[in-house]
């Protein structure tokens, strides 16, 4: 278990938008860059990594976005959506795991772990019955570490990179 004198989950707001941006891109890249053209990827990250589409969402009560920092170095974040349905999810009441980013370098630490943790207990306080999310089949890395956090695979997702792109992706649920 981290010391929670080395970690700290905040809440982001619209002054944060700036970091969200930067951040997405240097998580996004590592993980996903290779998986299409760099035209494709470029323009995918600046039609959804910009900051004015974080301030956008920031400012829609639908969203949560919380910063991770470790040892007062900002680590990753989280994006979820509380109450979002999904014909995979029998559930109403369900929370979607958008975004659950660490940079490279904290990798290997616990602190995805942490972060997924904090996420649970904050779908729970909203009384949510699951949490689901899309991963990417070829994330590997990713997709062993929500088995381990105790997802179950229940559909199949084509995740739109373009209008000429889509990356198959499991979709993964944890029921409550």
């Amino acid at each position: 278990m981290l010391s929670r004198k080395t970690l700290n989950i905040t809440k982001a707001t619209q002054k944060d938008a700036a970091i969200l941006s930067k951040l997405s891109v240097a998580a996004f890249l590592p993980a996903h860059g290779h998986s299409a053209s760099k035209k494709i990827i470029d323009a995918y990250i600046a039609a959804n990594f910009s900051e004015e589409n974080f301030k956008a969402e920031l400012s829609n009560p639908k969203f949560q976005y919380h910063l991770l920092y470790y040892k007062d170095a900002i680590a990753g974040f989280s994006k979820i959506a509380f109450n979002t349905e999904n014909r995979h999810i029998k559930a109403k009441n369900s929370s979607k795991m958008e975004r659950l980013y660490l940079l490279e370098e904290f990798y290997n630490l616990g602190l995805g772990k942490e972060l997924m943790h904090f996420n649970i207990a904050l779908a729970k306080q909203h009384k949510q019955a699951s949490i689901w999310l899309f991963v990417w089949v070829e994330n590997t890395k990713a997709i062993a570490f929500y088995k381990k956090t105790g997802f179950k695979n229940v559909g199949a997702h084509d995740f739109v990179l373009s209008p000429t792109k889509t990356n198959p992706n499991h979709v993964l649920s944890l029921e409550f």
